[in-house]
């Protein structure tokens, strides 16, 4: 049951997004998480790390089952978020931050593409699909 204000919002806010603002979202939450586990690892909190590294992943995987396979596209993002995938393993075994900045720049990058792909379509259609 959801009790808090913030709850409510947040609920409303995932239920009525587009696709594209969920994809967004999914990779907000990934960044998010991403920079959790780094700060974990420099905290030395490896619980903290953990956990944001395995929710991190969760969300990837969200972002691998969004995808059409029959767009060409798709297979790439596929190989790419496999590749994520593995990194972040990586980086919560060894408690390594490296993987883990670069799973946060590439990330960042699909990110803002998406983002210039959704304004674009915003201009062509006068609003955001």
């Amino acid at each position: 049951m959801l009790t808090s204000p913030i709850q409510k919002y947040q609920q409303s806010s995932v239920q009525t997004a587009s696709p594209g603002q969920l994809i967004l979202m999914l990779y907000d939450g990934a960044i998010r998480f991403v920079k959790l586990g780094i700060a974990g690892i420099e905290e030395k909190d490896i619980g903290k790390a953990h956990n944001s590294f395995v929710r991190a992943q969760s969300i990837i995987n969200e972002l691998m089952a969004s995808l059409n396979m029959s767009i060409p596209i798709s297979l790439t993002l596929m190989r790419i978020y496999e590749y994520l995938n593995r990194r972040l393993i990586e980086a919560n075994i060894k408690k390594d931050q490296g993987p883990a900045e670069e799973v946060l720049e590439h990330l960042t990058e699909l990110r803002g593409a998406w983002a210039q792909i959704m304004q674009r379509q915003q201009g062509q259609n006068g609003h955001v699909e």
